[in-house]
C-alpha cells in the first residue's frame, strides 16, 4: 500500500493549473503530487487500441474511453488521466472534464517513462475511487497485472500473468477474456 503525502498543492489549485496548462502537455495529481503524464509513444498507442478492440468484440454496450479525466482517491482528492476508463456507453455524456468514476468498471494503464507511478501510486487511487478492475499492462516486465476487488484504498486480488500468451480473464463486473499472444510484438 502507497502512503499517503502531504500535499503539494490543493485540488482547486491543481485544477486551475491543469485548465491553462499547454497543450500537448496533460497533469494529473496522484497521491498529492502534481505528475505530468508523459506523452505516449506509437506501441503504446497501438496496445491501448488493441484493449479497446477487444472490450468492445465483448461487450459492445461498454466503451473504453482514452484519457477521460477522472476524480480518484479517498475523499476525491486524486485527478488521473487513465489510458482507458471502461464505463457503459454514454457514462460521460455531459460531464465535466473531471469525471465521478462511480460508473466505471475498468481503468487501464500502460507503462510509459514513469513506471513506478502506474504500479504503485495509482492502484491506491483507483482502489479509493472503488474502480473494480484495474489492468495495468507494463511493457518493461513484459507482464500484464490484474487488480480486483478494491477495499479499504487497496485491492484484495492481484493476478500476474507469467509473461505474454496466456489467456487472461478479467473478473467481473468485466467479463472479456485477453488473449495476450497478440501483444508480444508490441512489448519488447
Amino acid at each position: 500500500m502507497t502512503a499517503i503525502m502531504p500535499a503539494q498543492l490543493s485540488t482547486e489549485e491543481f485544477e486551475a493549473l491543469e485548465a491553462v496548462a499547454p497543450e500537448p502537455i496533460r497533469l494529473e495529481f496522484v497521491n498529492g503530487r502534481l505528475e505530468v503524464k508523459p506523452v505516449p509513444d506509437g506501441d503504446h498507442g497501438e496496445i491501448v487500441m488493441w484493449v479497446l478492440e477487444r472490450c468492445m468484440a465483448q461487450r459492445p454496450e461498454l466503451r473504453l474511453y482514452p484519457e477521460q479525466g477522472l476524480i480518484t482517491e479517498a475523499f476525491g482528492q486524486g485527478r488521473s488521466r487513465p489510458d482507458g476508463a471502461l464505463a457503459p456507453k454514454g457514462y460521460f455524456k455531459g460531464r465535466g472534464e473531471w469525471s465521478d468514476a462511480g460508473g466505471v468498471l475498468m481503468v487501464v494503464e500502460v507503462t510509459s517513462s514513469q513506471p513506478e507511478n502506474d504500479r504503485n501510486a495509482k492502484p491506491f487511487g483507483y482502489a479509493s475511487a472503488g474502480i473494480p478492475v484495474y489492468l495495468l499492462i507494463d511493457r518493461r516486465r513484459g507482464e500484464l497485472v490484474v487488480h480486483s476487488n478494491p477495499s479499504g484504498g487497496c485491492y484484495a486480488d492481484t493476478h500476474r500473468t507469467q509473461g505474454l500468451g496466456e489467456r487472461l480473464h478479467l473478473p467481473d463486473p468485466v467479463g472479456i477474456v485477453l488473449e495476450t499472444e497478440e501483444l508480444k510484438e508490441l512489448i519488447a
